[in-house]
């Protein structure tokens, strides 16, 4: 039986190996405000993002010290086309056996044919989750993500965090 991850012992020993300076963790300075949705899941358009560094095949992978960009991910690709490319390789063994264990694809699919969601965002959005500087984060990659999810129109969005 797997055992949990130090997630942050590993990144900060990960850090460390790769020669850059310890890993500052962000900490936000109060709470986000709590939105009550304004509609039912069953009536709602949902997003996704994942943090994974997913990829369809065929796309350019990630590269891995402080790649900010963003891939799209048709929400009809098959999980076959699936791909991960993250600074956190170790963590992507199921995911690369398995790719609906960090990207629901095909689970989402089944809950909007059964009605539970309303309907699904064309296209979903990824990211590499292990971005070292917090600047690049807030200048480049949240600006941009912020653009292409308000373009999809949806009303929920659901990170899914590697």
């Amino acid at each position: 039986m797997r055992q949990p991850v130090s997630y942050i012992r590993q990144t900060r020993d990960l850090y460390d190996s790769l020669g850059y300076q310890p890993y500052n963790w962000f900490e936000a300075g109060s709470a986000p405000d709590f939105v009550k949705p304004g509609k039912s899941l069953a009536e709602s358009r949902l997003g996704v993002l994942s943090t994974a560094g997913t990829y369809v095949a065929g796309q350019v992978a990630y590269h891995y010290k402080d790649d900010t960009s963003i891939r799209v991910i048709p929400s009809s690709t098959s999980v076959e086309e699936i791909r991960f490319s993250h600074v956190t390789e170790n963590y992507l063994v199921d995911a690369r056996q398995d790719p609906r264990c960090v990207f629901p694809i095909q689970a989402l699919k089944k809950l909007a044919d059964q009605g539970v969601i309303g309907s699904l965002a064309d296209n979903y959005f990824s990211c590499m989750g292990g971005i070292y500087s917090q600047r690049r984060v807030t200048a480049e990659l949240i600006p941009a993500l912020e653009a292409k999810l308000h373009f999809e129109e949806i009303d929920l969005l659901l990170l899914v965090p590697l």
